[in-house]
């Protein structure tokens, strides 16, 4: 499996880990502990690994979130529940979410079993957490006791490994967070513009000022479409992104790769019978030709 397949398969377990933020049962239990907003409730959930974290760190290793949203929930939600026990309320989320989208029969089967060590040791063949401060938090973490809960982990690891060295790539190409967002947006497969300012927190005039950088590189045209010179620059991104996080996936065999291809397929089934991402959740053309 070459880098840009294990990308791709990367991407498609990613489901499961989306899964947690919304779920009815995380609403439910992060209300309970007092993190009663949406937006606090991801941003500490997320975040709680790297610990009492200020609301720079955290618009930092998010990336395209605008800093003054962030700062309306952090350091806020520290006060309210510390990071510890955002963590453990996350995990029971996680517990009640995973086995009840996968289902029961699902989950006692050796099959699963058998791919979720799979799935466990590709994460624990993640060679280091050097420039990966969300992934470093997460590894510190102890393995949940149960299988699909284990399966959401090492998922969830890898993705923050990955989104470590996506972050990474961009800045290596010189794109700010708000400026990968626009040019995300301008590649016709991720969030349309309204949505993106309104998910990430960006005002209109902020993102017509960033627009017109933009425009000042030679990376967008008259139109807000990429040039050939922006789509070049972001097949460079995602190309680096991809690198950056191979390592731990050259571990895999050819019939462990076509075992995990089928869990993504499965994941991928059983989240939309589920309907356990609300449609439109990312806007309404997010992941088209993906």
């Amino acid at each position: 499996m070459d880098a840009f397949s294990a990308g791709q398969l990367s991407r498609a377990l990613d489901k499961l880990h989306s899964t947690v933020y919304f779920a009815p049962e995380a609403k439910e239990k992060f209300t309970q502990l007092g993190l009663t907003d949406q937006r606090m409730q991801y941003f500490a959930s997320r975040a709680a690994p790297m610990g009492a974290v200020t609301a720079n760190v955290v618009a930092a290793t998010f990336y395209n979130f605008n800093p003054d949203l962030v700062a309306r929930a952090i350091p806020a939600a520290w006060e309210i529940a510390s990071p510890a026990e955002v963590t453990r309320v996350r995990y029971e989320v996680v517990d009640a979410v995973v086995s009840r989208i996968l289902g029961e029969e699902r989950i006692r089967s050796g099959d699963f079993a058998h791919a979720v060590a799979v799935v466990r040791r590709t994460a624990e063949a993640i060679p280091n957490a050097d420039g990966r401060p969300l992934y470093a938090g997460h590894a510190e973490l102890d393995w949940p006791d149960t299988p699909y809960a284990q399966l959401w982990h090492a998922i969830t690891l890898l993705r923050e490994y990955r989104g470590d060295g996506h972050v990474a790539a961009l800045v290596t190409h010189g794109l700010s967070g708000i400026e990968a967002l626009v040019t995300h947006v301008a590649t016709g497969t991720g969030f349309t513009p309204e949505f993106g300012r309104l998910l990430r927190g960006w005002s209109e005039q902020q993102w017509d000022e960033t627009v017109d950088a933009l425009r000042s590189r030679g990376l967008l045209d008259a139109k807000r479409d990429l040039t050939e010179a922006g789509n070049a620059l972001r097949v460079k991104v995602e190309d680096l992104t991809d690198e950056l996080a191979y390592a731990p996936w050259r571990t895999l065999s050819d019939d462990e790769v076509s075992e995990l291809v089928s869990l993504g397929e499965t994941i991928r089934d059983c989240v939309a019978a589920a309907g356990a991402i609300p449609r439109n959740a990312f806007g309404p053309r997010y992941g088209q030709h993906r």
